[in-house]
């Protein structure tokens, strides 16, 4: 893609990609169900493998992705990062009602700086040194909810959820996005995890249970922490997902199917699929 044709389809994205609440409620017919899946750290062959499910049938499905959907590519996607992120951006402004990109940790750059982050350097390498077509993708990324919910019971985010609730006033935390709450939400860990990055206290299973009483909701889906890749914990309350090689070594390439409408009480109700990527290598692309 030479400058001025990606020139051309950034402003073809910013006409059309919607731009999300920071909470996005989802909601559709009683027989449709979702596809989460989890970072992709610019793996656009696992996000194409997870997007066929959804183009599928996409009048009955949801396309959920739970952020970081930029940096650490596999050495045979080439400038992934880019690739990813447009290709992702493009299922959004076709479907923007049925496609939302929660951002994660390395979709919120911006705000709290996150390292590796080889999205600059890449779009020079593509187009050479242009910080305005940077900070124009970014600028797409940021467009995506930090949060969705479903009306089955699930709570999709990238890392956590808002830690100071109080009765059904949860949702207002969303309405000013502050540091502290992007903190919570984009670098919350888990407890069970191995990882610390240290940004965030580690939210435990007391935390959530807490955020369940406050919310109504019953299962967390997320992504953040690659070792929990696949992984219930908490009873079975709190799926991480990641669909990328660069961590398949922890849990594989996964994505996740949800009921939309029926009732879920445990991550047991998810469905989850290994994708035809993990394992694999390909040929780097020209």
């Amino acid at each position: 893609m030479e400058p001025d044709e990606a020139d051309e389809l950034l402003d073809r994205l910013e006409r059309d990609v919607p731009v999300s609440p920071a909470l996005c409620p989802l909601s559709g017919g009683a027989e449709d169900d979702v596809i989460v899946f989890g970072d992709t750290h610019g793996d656009w062959r696992s996000t194409q493998a997870v997007a066929a499910r959804f183009l599928a049938d996409p009048g009955h499905r949801f396309l959920v992705g739970l952020g970081d959907y930029v940096d650490r590519s596999p050495d045979d996607c080439g400038e992934g990062s880019v690739a990813n992120s447009l290709y992702l951006l493009d299922l959004a402004a076709r479907f923007p009602d049925r496609v939302v990109l929660i951002q994660g940790n390395h979709e919120t750059n911006r705000r709290i700086p996150v390292l590796p982050h080889d999205l600059p350097e890449e779009v020079d390498q593509l187009w050479g040194p242009d910080v305005e077509r940077y900070a124009r993708l970014v600028g797409l990324l940021e467009r995506g909810p930090l949060a969705a919910t479903t009306p089955s019971g699930a709570y999709l985010a990238h890392g956590g959820f808002p830690r100071s609730v109080a009765g059904t006033d949860w949702k207002r935390s969303f309405d000013t996005v502050s540091e502290d709450l992007l903190l919570d939400i984009v670098w919350g860990e888990c407890a069970a995890s191995r990882a610390h990055r240290g940004m965030d206290t580690q939210f435990t299973e007391s935390d959530l249970e807490r955020f369940f009483t406050a919310s109504g909701l019953r299962v967390f889906l997320r992504g953040h922490d690659p070792d929990l890749a696949g992984r219930s914990v908490f009873h079975d309350r709190c799926l991480t997902l990641h669909t990328s090689r660069t961590y398949e070594r922890f849990g594989g390439v996964l994505c996740a199917f949800l009921p939309l409408s029926r009732a879920i009480a445990s991550t047991r109700d998810a469905r989850i699929e290994r994708l035809e990527t993990e394992g694999k290598e390909f040929p780097p692309p020209d």
